[in-house]
């Protein structure tokens, strides 16, 4: 039985991952799908496997701006949509005004 057993196969499938993760890897595809000659949907594929560093040094680092997927896009996303701090005061400012607008208002007589 152990000689059925190929150990240099494990090697292979370990050096296998190691070059695709340091080469890459593309694959891409269509998928469309069609009814008496009416297209219905089509699904685009395209599926990159790299490392990290690979991805980096060829251009895709889209992960680094998702706020999702990344803490200082998302702390840059919370600081861009943050109102500026003076606005919570006029709003205070403004809403009693026109409380006391309404309040100084004398009551429509019928």
């Amino acid at each position: 039985m152990p000689d059925l057993v190929s150990p240099s196969r494990n090697h292979g499938l370990v050096e296998i991952l190691d070059r695709v993760l340091d080469k890459g890897l593309v694959i891409a595809g269509d998928i469309k799908i069609n009814l008496a000659n009416v297209e219905l949907l089509t699904i685009h594929v395209r599926l990159l496997v790299c490392s990290i560093d690979k991805a980096q040094e060829i251009g895709l680092d889209w992960w680094r701006a998702d706020p999702r997927l990344s803490a200082s896009a998302a702390r840059e996303v919370r600081a861009q949509t943050a109102l500026p701090s003076d606005v919570g005061e006029r709003l205070e400012r403004i809403e009693r005004r026109l409380s006391e607008m309404t309040a100084e208002r004398p009551a429509k007589k019928r």
